[in-house]
């Protein structure tokens, strides 16, 4: 059987003044029915890219030139806006970072809630209004709030409304980007259980855009990580983490402070991220790689099988 979702080489391009610049570069995983997927990297390695990609909201200079987005067998990256907008919401759905940006300021959460229904579903304004008390009922918020603005609930509990309108109609599959940053661990802990609980519940897919190695551990079955545009491990949480396979991937983890271990100072990458307007050839990380031979600089590496549903584009594991 086809996943629910299946990311098909997407090349993603933004048109600059200075030239053309590939945030998500041939780009591929699946997602199945209820399952978690971990999308991982450092800052401007093009996960939130991605995000933007599936959903077609890219911006006005962005495009994506190559690839398929197969979301329950069609190809939606081939739809006009007019059939997004039947997508948006209903079948896929986008949790954005920074929620009092996200939320319209000057109208009440529920006037929010009730719009993403209505626009959905033909169903009377009071039955949606019933369906939002009950939705930030479900996000563990007072469903008499309802009436309330943004700017009256603290940080966390705006990122649960976020939430209640990301699950509003009843996706198939939500996309968090970043849910919980900017709050404090104890919020955040609470946010990432009521992401789990909703999605088991649900049995959506999920794909969770995160820095945080330790949630991804935590709540996905599946992770990728992401560097320079391109995937360069995927497969099973467990096995990916216990067993890296990428020299990116090990210096990552070696980068997350273990609360275990001797206090000691985490050990950083060198160097920075490439310029995607000129990026390396061969393999992206090679400048900044421990392990880089002649090869890596020469070869763009594929991502070929390691097993176990393991993957890895480094060449010097796969040979």
């Amino acid at each position: 059987m086809a996943a629910l979702l299946e990311v098909q080489n997407i090349t993603t391009q933004y048109r600059l003044k200075d030239g053309f610049l590939n945030p998500c570069d041939q780009v591929s995983f699946t997602v199945e029915k209820g399952e978690g997927m971990g999308l991982v990297g450092e800052s401007a390695c093009g996960k939130s890219s991605m995000a933007l990609s599936l959903m077609k909201l890219l911006p006005d200079n962005g495009r994506i030139i190559n690839g398929q987005v197969l979301l329950d067998g069609r190809d939606i990256s081939r739809f006009s806006e007019e059939e997004m907008k039947k997508v948006r919401w209903k079948e896929m759905a986008l949790i954005f970072q920074g929620a009092m940006n996200a939320l319209n300021p000057v109208r009440t959460v529920g006037d929010q809630i009730v719009e993403a229904i209505r626009i959905h579903e033909k169903i009377p304004e009071q039955q949606a209004w019933k369906r939002a008390k009950m939705l930030l009922e479900s996000v563990e918020i007072d469903g008499k709030r309802v009436r309330q603005y943004p700017h009256e609930f603290s940080g966390g509990m705006r990122q649960r409304v976020m939430i209640a309108m990301g699950i509003a109609c009843n996706p198939k599959i939500v996309i968090g980007d970043e849910p919980t940053t900017g709050l404090d661990v104890m919020v955040k802990s609470q946010i990432l259980q009521l992401l789990e609980r909703l999605r088991r519940e649900k049995e959506m897919g999920m794909i969770l855009i995160t820095h945080d190695l330790s949630v991804v551990v935590e709540i996905c079955e599946k992770v990728a990580v992401m560097y320079a545009g391109k995937i360069m491990e995927y497969g099973p949480t467990d096995i990916v983490f216990e067993h890296p396979a990428h020299p990116y991937t090990r210096a990552l983890i070696n980068a997350f402070p273990n609360i275990y271990g001797d206090r000691q100072l985490t050990a950083s990458i060198p160097g920075s991220p490439p310029n995607l307007l000129n990026p390396p050839a061969g393999c992206r990380f090679h400048p900044r790689c421990s392990c880089a031979r002649p090869v890596c600089s020469q070869e763009k590496p594929e991502l070929l099988p390691v097993g176990g549903g393991h993957y890895s584009a480094c060449p010097l594991v796969v040979r």
